[in-house]
C-alpha cells in the first residue's frame, strides 16, 4: 500500500471523529441555559383586592368609605370571609376594636345592636385571661393628682391602722367597768308563801360621754400608795403601711359609658331676652373629678381589695414608669422600723422649745392672746 492512499485513510478517519464529537458535543455535552429567552414574556402575578381598615375604629363604629380601603394579596393567600366589594362593608359595625391596616372579615362585623351586644361589654375585651376588673374609690391624694390614664401601671398600697380589741367582745380596749348589787328579801319562802328572787341592779361605772376606765398604778414618792389613771384620749390606732398589689394595670378611671342604652340629651331651654345679653357666652358647666378607677387585677388580689376597702383600709396608688417590669420589693413601714431604718434619734425632753407651738394648737391664757 502507498503512503498516498494510507494518508487518505487516516484523513478520512479524522474527519469523521470530528463530525461524531460535534454531534455528541451539541446533544449530549452541551450544558443547558439558564436564562430566559429575551423574547420570552414575564409572569403577571394573579391578586385580588381586599378590603382594608384604613383608621383604628373602636367597636360598635359604623363603618363607611373614610374608614375602608382596599390592597392587593396574591390570590392564593385570600382567606375565605375576606370582602373584595366595599358595598359589602359600608354601613356594618365593628365587632370589636380594629386597629389601621387590618383585613376586613366577616367575623369582625354585625349588622345591629342587638348583634353587638352579644359580644360583651368593652370592657371585657380589655381584660386577659385569668385576670379580672375592679373598681375602688380615689380621690386626687390617692390617684396621683388625678394623672392616671388606661393602661398605666401602678402600685397598690394599703395603709391599716391596728387597735387593741376585747377578743370576747371584739370591741376596743379598755372595757368599761360595772357594779352589781342586790338584796334578798327577809322572810318569804314559808309554807304557802309566794317566794321571790334577790332583786339585782347593775350600775355601769361610766358612759359614752364619761372618760373610759383605766387602772391603778403605784403613786410616785408615796410609799404604799396606789392611784388610778386614766387615760387622756381615746386609744390610738397603731400604723401599718404595704405594697399589697405589685404592679395593676388601670382599665378606666372614672365611670363607664352606658352604650347599650345611649344617654338621651335634655332640651335646651330657650333663653329669654332678659336672662341672656347680646354676644354673652354662658359658662360650661363645671366637670366633677372622678371619685373611682378600674384596675385589671388578679382575681385572688380583687379579694384582698374588696376586704381591705369593706374594712375602712385607706388604698393608694402611686403610677409606675412606663415600660417598667422590674419585681417591685417593699418592707411593712411602721413607727418602729421607721425610726430604727432611718436612723431617727427619739427626741429629747429639752427646757425650751420653738414658739408657737409646733403641733399646731394654740395656747391661751384666759383670753384670745397666745401665752408668751
Amino acid at each position: 500500500m502507498s503512503r498516498g492512499r494510507v494518508f487518505l485513510y487516516l484523513s478520512l478517519i479524522l474527519i469523521l471523529l470530528l463530525v461524531g464529537g460535534y454531534f455528541a458535543w451539541n446533544n449530549f455535552l452541551k450544558p443547558t441555559e439558564t436564562g430566559q429567552p429575551a423574547n420570552q414574556p414575564t409572569p403577571v402575578p394573579d391578586t385580588v383586592d381586599i378590603i382594608v381598615v384604613t383608621q383604628k375604629a373602636s367597636r360598635g363604629t359604623v363603618l363607611n368609605e373614610t374608614l375602608l380601603g382596599k390592597i392587593s394579596l396574591p390570590r392564593d393567600v385570600v382567606i375565605p370571609g375576606m370582602f373584595t366589594d366595599l358595598a359589602q362593608v359600608v354601613g356594618r359595625q365593628a365587632k370589636f376594636d380594629l386597629d389601621s391596616g387590618i383585613p376586613v372579615t366577616a367575623n369582625m362585623l354585625v349588622d345591629t345592636a342587638d348583634q353587638l351586644s352579644d359580644a360583651g361589654s368593652v370592657a371585657s375585651l380589655s381584660i386577659p385571661e385569668g385576670m379580672v376588673a375592679k373598681t375602688i374609690p380615689m380621690d386626687r391624694f390617692s390617684s396621683v393628682a388625678y394623672a392616671l390614664k388606661p393602661g398605666d401601671k401602678v402600685v397598690v398600697i394599703a395603709s391599716m391602722p391596728f387597735i387593741d380589741i376585747d377578743q370576747s367582745f371584739q370591741t376596743k380596749l379598755p372595757n368599761r367597768v360595772g357594779s352589781v348589787y342586790g338584796t334578798v328579801p327577809e322572810g318569804g319562802g314559808g309554807e304557802g308563801e309566794a317566794t321571790t328572787g334577790p332583786s339585782l341592779t347593775i350600775e355601769i361605772k361610766g358612759s359614752k360621754d364619761s372618760p373610759p376606765q383605766g387602772r391603778t398604778e403605784d403613786a410616785l414618792g408615796l410609799e404604799e400608795e396606789e392611784i388610778y389613771v386614766l387615760p387622756s384620749e381615746d386609744q390610738r390606732p397603731r400604723l401599718a403601711s404595704q405594697a399589697i398589689i405589685p404592679s395593676a394595670t388601670v382599665l378606666k378611671v372614672g365611670e363607664f359609658s352606658f352604650e347599650e342604652e345611649p344617654e338621651q340629651a335634655l332640651p335646651t331651654p330657650t333663653p329669654s331676652p332678659g336672662d341672656q345679653q347680646e354676644g354673652q357666652v354662658q359658662p360650661e358647666p363645671k366637670k366633677e373629678p372622678p371619685d373611682i378607677i378600674t384596675l385589671i387585677i388578679t382575681p385572688q388580689e380583687a379579694v384582698n381589695l374588696t376586704y381591705l376597702i369593706e374594712s375602712g383600709v385607706d388604698i393608694h396608688l402611686v403610677l409606675r414608669s412606663a415600660g417598667d417590669s422590674t419585681v417591685v420589693d417593699t418592707q411593712t413601714v411602721t413607727l418602729k422600723n421607721l425610726l430604727e431604718n432611718y436612723d431617727i434619734p427619739l427626741p429629747e425632753k429639752l427646757p425650751y422649745g420653738f414658739y408657737p407651738r409646733v403641733d399646731g394648737e394654740e395656747e391661751t391664757n384666759g383670753g384670745s392672746e397666745p401665752t408668751p
